[in-house]
């Protein structure tokens, strides 16, 4: 019997303004991994977004987390089919190499009746990524804060009422290493304490979904203002979203795209920040998308 598997991972906003590298929200955006075990080999085939630049041989990172679980595990199929449906844009501060991660973690783990728990999932993930903060949201669905902890990893689910997001990105080429390279060293304690008292009112008024405070609440001093000035209009976009009712905007994970919280409106939003990015001379995409509350599936 030929034995495979499926797993659904969805995409993810992180950082959300304040809560740099602590917090995601998990989105209504997929990448799907099919694993089918054969008689020997690698194959790869990659559908929809990434097709073309991904690598189809085992530096693929798909392949690499499967790699990575095998050896954790001490087994691994004789062969390797591994189809990527990708629904995620690469390089958009939508969490897609944390999707490519939990999908070949979660797939291989699955294939090979490995019984690895989402903690250990988690952990792995982590260290493939470098940082938990779109991994958590992508397995435990919804909103995630997680923290380190003496080389653990603590995650805190915290239910959110139904509700959608705009989602803009620019055609701009923003890699997360030049991203982290622009941020300082050390910040003032005046920003870290701007900071602390804003991701506590953000999981607040998410979890209340009070629009009201979320302006207020995705205020940040620690990484957006050093990030922004890095996307052409990507100021300008933020600026055209509040105009067009926007409750409050905050650079998506490391960007460029942006997102943007609204009890309604989110066509008319969307719009306005594609604009500015034409304005300053950028073609855009956008997205309306739900919370996704569940995170991975598997099948």
């Amino acid at each position: 019997m030929v034995r495979q598997v499926t797993v659904t991972v969805p995409a993810t906003t992180a950082n959300l303004g304040p809560g740099f590298d602590c917090l995601g929200l998990a989105l209504g955006l997929y990448n799907r991994v099919t694993f089918v075990e054969t008689a020997g080999g690698l194959e790869v085939v990659i559908r929809g977004e990434g097709a073309e630049p991904l690598p189809t041989d085992e530096t693929n990172l798909v392949v690499r987390a499967a790699g990575r679980l095998f050896q954790v595990v001490g087994r691994r199929p004789a062969g390797l089919r591994v189809v990527q449906e990708n629904d995620i844009p690469v390089g958009s501060g939508l969490g897609s190499s944390a999707a490519a991660a939990l999908g070949g973690l979660l797939a291989a783990n699955a294939l090979v009746n490995a019984g690895l728990e989402r903690e250990a999932l988690l952990a792995l993930a982590t260290e493939i990524e470098g940082h938990p903060d779109n991994v958590a949201p992508a397995l435990y669905g919804g909103l995630a804060l997680v923290i380190q902890d003496e080389g653990r990893l603590l995650v805190e689910s915290i239910p959110v009422p139904e509700m959608e997001v705009a989602i803009v990105l620019p055609a701009f080429e923003l890699p997360t290493a030049e991203a982290r390279a622009a941020l300082p060293k050390q910040v003032p304690l005046a920003d870290a304490v701007f900071n602390a008292g804003r991701v506590g009112l953000l999981v607040r008024a998410l979890a209340a979904g009070d629009y009201g405070r979320l302006g207020m609440a995705t205020q940040d001093r620690l990484h957006q203002p050093y990030r922004l000035p890095l996307v052409p209009g990507l100021a300008q976009a933020f600026a055209a979203a509040r105009a067009a009712g926007a409750a409050a905007v905050a650079l998506s994970g490391a960007g460029p795209s942006l997102v943007a919280f609204a009890p309604a409106g989110h066509q008319a939003i969307g719009e306005a920040a594609m604009a500015a990015f034409a304005s300053a001379g950028l073609e855009s995409r956008s997205w309306i998308l739900p919370v996704d509350g569940v995170g991975c599936r598997v099948e």
